[in-house]
Parts: structure tokens; sequence; C-alpha cells
């Protein structure tokens, strides 16, 4: 069994935009889609050949999608795919080798997490194996399968132009809940 993802105490209650509307405001953190059903979750995994992380198929299930604009929003479960089939111009500029970096950042530099974390410790090699959940601001949130908890968790990266590399999480609560602190502070 998971571990319980406290969406709904993040998100205060919800109610339809417009009579009939699929789309749930939320203020002041923005608008959020009608959760997704379980069996649209199930056929996203399907489609993966994968189970998704327990925090992010929770999240689908409480909102299945959150932003009101493409610059800033987690997308609808018909809308997430592996990066490099849904934005492959992304997923080839950010899994191409740079003499820079090499990709075979060592474990003792790649599993640093919080303030002490180098964004540009990421690995490249799994980029187009991530999946894209979302895009903020110029960067996408992605989640990568290559790396899991033992509850199941898939590490979460922003990744963006002016970070030159990633900046990674444990998991999308993780990542989810950073956001929501940067923008929304209590």
């Amino acid at each position: 069994m998971s571990a319980q993802y406290a969406w709904s105490e993040r998100f205060p209650a919800r109610h339809p935009v417009t009579e009939g509307s699929h789309r749930l405001a939320v203020s002041p953190l923005g608008d959020l889609y009608s959760p997704a059903t379980d069996a649209e979750v199930r056929e996203l995994e399907e489609r993966l050949g994968m189970e998704l992380p327990p925090s992010y198929r929770q999240f689908l299930l409480f909102g299945n999608g959150w932003g009101s604009d493409d610059d800033c929003c987690l997308l609808r479960v018909m809308e997430v795919g592996w990066l490099r089939d849904v934005d492959p111009p992304v997923a080839e500029s950010w899994s191409a080798p740079k003499p820079e970096n090499s990709w075979s950042v060592p474990d003792e530099l790649y599993f640093m997490y919080g303030q002490e974390q180098d964004s540009i410790h990421y690995r490249g090699e799994y980029v187009p194996d991530t999946l894209l959940a979302g895009y903020w601001d110029d960067g996408v949130a992605l989640l990568n399968p290559h790396v899991r908890t033992a509850e199941g968790e898939w590490e979460a990266w922003y990744l963006a132009p002016w970070l030159a590399g990633a900046k990674r999480y444990r998991s999308f609560w993780d990542l989810a809940m950073d956001e929501l602190r940067l923008r929304y502070p209590r």
C-alpha cells in the first residue's frame, strides 16, 4: 500500500469555474481540472507500459491537470507521455552529451538532493525516457523511471535552460511542494 499524499490540504475546496465546466477554480493556486477516473489513469499506465509513481497517480486522481496556461501547467492524463514522443526537440537537446557534462555522473554527485545539489549533475542519458508531466516558465516537469524509491516513487526533475541542467527531487510530491512553496508561500 502506498503512502497517502495530502493534495486536498494543499488545494482548498474546489468548485466549477462555470456551470458544467470540467475545470475547477482553486484560488489562489490557479485552475485545477476535475479528477481523472481510475480507468483513465490505468489506461495511461497501460499506454506507458508501467505503473505511475504513487504521488503522481494520486495527484491525477485528485486533479487531472493544473494550470491555466501553457507556460505553467501540469498536463492532463491524455497529454502525458514520454518526453521523446511528446516533445522530441526538448528530449534531443537535453540528452546530447556536451563536453562540459560527462553523462556518467558518479552516484555520490548524482544522488544529492536539496541545497547541496548542483543542477549540472544530471544524467542526460535518462532524458528521453522521462515522463513529461508539465511545463512551467521556460522549463519542463519530468518524472524519471530510472531512479525509484522503495515505495515506487520516481525521481522528479525540473529541467530548464537557465539551470544548466535539472533540479532533481526524490518524488513528484517533493517537486510539486517546492513549486507551490515558491509560487504561493503560506
